[in-house]
């Protein structure tokens, strides 16, 4: 499995008083991450750092090529189909880690967003939510089978994801002709769309005082949303769905009526700001658009945020007003063919000048993060191929992917944030220093501990950056290879250490 001479070249400059290994599965990131887990059970929370161990080492992997052996591939079996185990109580631990993280940033963007993970063709898979409605070639209709979830990636100012703070994970309703009929009359409890309130809730139940704030896309702008944040005093930032009518003196005022953008549109332009519009592929609900730079005009007041006359909440108590404001971004002039951005975000955050309005949009952008984190998910981890026959054993395997997926998104991201922090924020010590000799060769190890930055490119290389000088910072990809062959290099010098085969 080992190349003795490769082991005996990275293991020769390795002083034993230097390296201290410990027990298998009782070092390393997970055990650190998921020190606090309790499962009710010891075995269980070894267990489940163990499969975080082996996953991070091949996310792309099926569980039984992840694992070390069948013995182990049965052990991680077994844990997904234990009916004790809640998917809750896994992501407990890694939830107050992250709100320990939280506590050293001045200010953390709380980013929510769902998405659905699609098992159609897995005939065998059982307690699967049908999720939306398709037309067919053959039949008339083709409902898609799979899970919803929705997390909340905890996000400092500058873009390094450091967790989650809350995450659910449910089966989907088919919404009916019925429900649809009944929505006015519905409580917002009932409703799919509480998820959005609750995961608000839980996400500053468990951050304490550190000032989050919830950034969202347009399907959480709902009056009771904001409403909920103002009472839990947890700003948020969300994109606009609806053209409202807003600043009305009465519920039940119909004429003069003005709408949001109406509004916006009257007040004047506090400046123009230039973004990255990232590439998006062409997808059953959108469009194909190529990355460009785009020249956006800002502009920014506040208004009245009226619930509405259907509000069913109406009947038995008054719902107050809202004070909010609206930084109104758009593109007065794209390019020929492209579709110009448009974004209307709302907050109950003062916006009273352009650096503030500047500041919330630059977060809005930060909401890219997510969707990145899906892709890792769906197209990097492959989590819709996995075969677990049931829909609660594949709510605890998403579970612990989503745990890590954060920490291997965490490392293709950390060196573009703050490229000078210790790499032992990362690495072990011996991890660090069994790198640095293999990927520096006839080099003796530095005195000082390396960056981050200039470590993260050294993991890339090994899994095949080429580390040019026009080759940018690496990718995703990269890392993982590189990620696993570190895994591979550092359990191969413990064997050769233990056995004394290094010299």
């Amino acid at each position: 499995m080992y190349n003795i001479h490769t082991l005996r070249e990275v293991c020769q400059h390795l002083p034993d008083e230097e390296i201290t290994m410990k027990t298998k599965h009782q070092t390393g990131w997970a055990a650190e991450e998921l020190a606090d887990a309790d499962l009710g059970d010891k075995r269980l929370n070894a267990r489940l750092i163990g499969i975080c161990d082996r996953f991070s080492e091949s996310p792309e992997s099926p569980i039984n090529q992840a694992c070390e052996d069948w013995a182990e591939t049965k052990a991680a079996y077994r844990f997904f189909k234990n009916e004790n185990i809640e998917a809750n109580k896994i992501m407990e631990a890694h939830r107050l880690k992250t709100a320990e993280r939280a506590k050293g940033y001045k200010t953390v963007l709380a980013i929510q967003d769902t998405s659905y993970f699609v098992y159609t063709s897995h005939r065998k898979t059982k307690g699967l939510g049908r999720m939306s409605l398709k037309k067919g070639k053959n039949v008339d209709k083709i409902y898609s089978n799979g899970l919803m979830m929705h997390p909340c990636l905890a996000v400092t100012t500058d873009g390094l994801p450091i967790g989650l703070l809350d995450q659910q994970i449910s089966v989907r309703k088919l919404r009916t002709e019925e429900r649809r009929r009944l929505a006015d009359v519905t409580p917002i409890e009932e409703k799919e769309s509480y998820r959005w309130l609750q995961s608000l809730r839980n996400s500053k139940e468990i951050i304490g005082d550190t000032r989050i704030v919830t950034v969202c896309d347009r399907e959480a702008d709902i009056y009771d949303f904001f409403r909920l944040s103002d009472e839990i005093k947890s700003p948020v930032l969300v994109r606009a769905k609806v053209n409202r009518a807003v600043n009305k003196r009465s519920r039940y005022a119909v004429k003069a009526v003005i709408k949001l953008w109406g509004h916006m549109n009257k007040q004047p332009e506090a400046g123009t700001i230039t973004v990255e519009i990232p590439q998006r592929r062409k997808t059953q609900h959108c469009e194909k658009r190529d990355a460009r730079a785009a020249t956006l005009t800002i502009k920014y007041g506040s208004f009245l945020f009226n619930p509405s006359s259907h509000n069913v909440k109406h009947k038995s108590e008054e719902l107050p007003d809202i004070k909010m404001y609206a930084v109104y971004v758009f593109e007065a002039n794209p390019p020929a063919g492209a579709e110009p951005l448009e974004w209307m975000l709302l907050t109950n955050l003062a916006v009273t000048n352009f650096s503030e309005a500047y500041e919330k949009v630059r977060w809005y952008c930060l909401r890219w993060r997510i969707e990145m984190y899906f892709k890792m998910l769906k197209s990097g981890f492959r989590v819709e191929e996995c075969r677990l026959e049931h829909a609660e054993r594949l709510t605890r395997y998403l579970t612990v992917m989503s745990i890590v997926a954060w920490r291997l998104f965490m490392i293709t991201l950390i060196a573009r944030t703050d490229p000078s922090v210790p790499c032992t924020e990362l690495l072990a010590d011996y991890e660090w220093k069994v790198l640095f000799l293999k990927v520096n060769k006839n080099k003796m190890l530095p005195k000082k501990t390396p960056a981050i930055g200039e470590v993260v490119v050294w993991i890339a290389r090994l899994g095949g950056f080429l580390a040019r000088k026009g080759d940018g910072a690496p990718g995703t990809i990269a890392l993982w290879r590189g990620w696993k062959r570190l895994a591979d290099l550092t359990e191969g010098w413990s064997l050769a250490h233990q056995s004394g085969t290094c010299g």
